[in-house]
């Protein structure tokens, strides 16, 4: 027998937090060389500098479910490490791989993987239960049961979101029967656009889920279906996308992404043909000049989930950054959601733009205390709008307004938590001839501090 599931999750098993999706990959060192992999994305780079550190190499690549917010890195273990990918056989992917049914087990060399059907965040999830003999160490639940909550059951479309929130309600049930001292390692946590309510913890038991999780708490089948679908908001565009792109098996990457240099010419070329230019510098300096048209999306940990949401897929992008700033970063957040179309880096930034003489546009920034009586546009999600907003304020989503927000006013003050969003709202509306837009450098709060004001509730 080896140490208790605590001791063993101290000793021998590395979370792999992705903050920008809210996400965690799991990496088991199984004492021999040999590691499990689960959940683990195309953006290998924390799972290989883990495995270097422990002179691993991945035996085995689990995926719980055909994700939606990431392409799955389980081919691409399998292509560099010879790993053997292990997935729900009701999957139906359409590449090698290890079709486990439930109560499926495999052999890890002294410990054993066992697949428990766990349907409702998708209709083929499986949990992967981790037993030494016949003692429960851990369960990697996906996204089953996670930290507070359980996953949406929506991505299969509206029609379906109830039928698969009564599946979630029976799969949870299940999983609640493990032992209480089961470790419960879930996929989707804090940040997720997948679902999980905020806070810091990424891992749990089934004890302290049977204690503090309100869809277990719920009295029956009904109660839990109205609970979990009365939580539900809105989720990036992209993720319509990756099921099946993750079910066909992602593209196999034979060398880093990056971003080659382009020349100021070139660029323009690339608008001329429907390109689009994604200026990821930080709000400021995308606020004092920008090239005409371009998307305001600064490089931070959720540049993916906005690129995934407010971009075309198949259109080519050609990026501006400042100086410092690392291209490889950039490239490896969009390889992770399939945005392999990257055209480049504009050589030089905006200085060599300038010097090329091409064309700049400003847009304006404003404080909490100067946006006296103007139009104010909050593009935070619905639940933090209802949370507290500036009275009067018009209200669309960020994620709305490639659809929405035609009717925005000339001369709005732009808003949501801190900027980003706001500069990436006033960009798009931009490109569709807002004028003397303003960005409001701050939040709601900000504003009741400046004003004395108090904020409105509700939609």
């Amino acid at each position: 027998m080896l140490e208790d599931a605590m001791g063993f999750a101290d000793e021998h098993l590395m979370p792999l937090v992705d903050a920008g999706l809210g996400n965690s990959a799991y990496l088991v060192d199984l004492g021999d060389g040999r590691a499990l992999a689960v959940d683990a994305s195309r953006d290998l780079r924390a799972l290989r500098e883990a495995t270097d550190r422990r002179g691993l190499t991945v035996a085995f690549a689990a995926d719980t479910h055909l994700h939606a917010d990431f392409l799955t890195g389980a081919l691409q273990l399998a292509a560099d490490d010879g790993a053997t990918v292990l997935a729900s056989a009701a999957g139906h992917r359409a590449f090698p791989h290890t079709a486990l049914r439930d109560g499926d087990e495999v052999d890890l060399g002294g410990l054993t993987l066992r697949a428990l059907a766990t349907p409702g965040h998708t209709d083929e999830h499986v949990s992967f239960l981790l037993l030494d003999g016949s003692r429960e160490l851990g369960v990697f639940t996906g996204g089953s049961l996670i930290v507070g909550s359980a996953a949406r059951t929506d991505l299969q479309g509206a029609d379906r979101a109830e039928e698969l929130a009564r599946a979630q309600y029976r799969s949870l049930r299940r999983l609640a029967e493990l032992p209480d001292a089961t470790e419960v390692w879930p996929t989707h946590g804090a940040g997720s656009f997948c679902s999980a309510p905020p806070g810091s913890e990424r891992t749990t038991t089934i004890g302290a889920q049977k204690r503090a999780n309100d869809l277990l708490d719920a009295p029956d089948e009904d109660a839990f279906v109205a609970r979990l679908l009365g939580s539900l908001g809105s989720y990036p565009a992209y993720f319509a996308r990756l099921a099946e792109l993750n079910r066909r098996g992602p593209a196999l990457l034979t060398s880093a992404p990056g971003l080659k240099p382009l020349t100021p010419a070139r660029v323009r070329a690339l608008l001329a043909d429907g390109a689009y230019v994604v200026d990821a510098r930080p709000v400021a300096e995308f606020a004092a000049g920008h090239i005409p048209g371009a998307v305001s999306n600064p490089l931070r940990p959720a540049f993916a989930t906005w690129t995934g949401w407010l971009l075309p897929p198949d259109v080519p992008l050609a990026f501006v950054l400042a100086p410092g700033q690392d291209p490889a970063e950039l490239a490896w957040q969009a390889a992770k959601i399939g945005y392999d179309r990257l055209a480049g880096e504009l050589d030089g930034g905006m200085d060599a733009w300038r010097a090329d003489g091409g064309p700049v546009e400003t847009t304006g920034i404003v404080t909490a205390d100067q946006i006296g009586d103007r139009p104010v546009l909050d593009v935070r999600q619905d639940a933090e709008f209802a949370a507290g907003h500036l009275p009067g304020a018009a209200h669309t989503e960020l994620g709305d307004l490639t659809a929405d927000g035609q009717g925005v006013r000339d001369g709005a003050v732009v808003m949501c938590g801190h900027g980003e969003r706001a500069m990436t709202a006033a960009s798009l509306l931009a490109r569709r001839g807002g004028r003397d837009l303003a960005v409001l450098v701050g939040g709601a709060q900000d504003w009741v501090k400046a004003t004395g004001r108090p904020l409105e509730g509700g939609r």
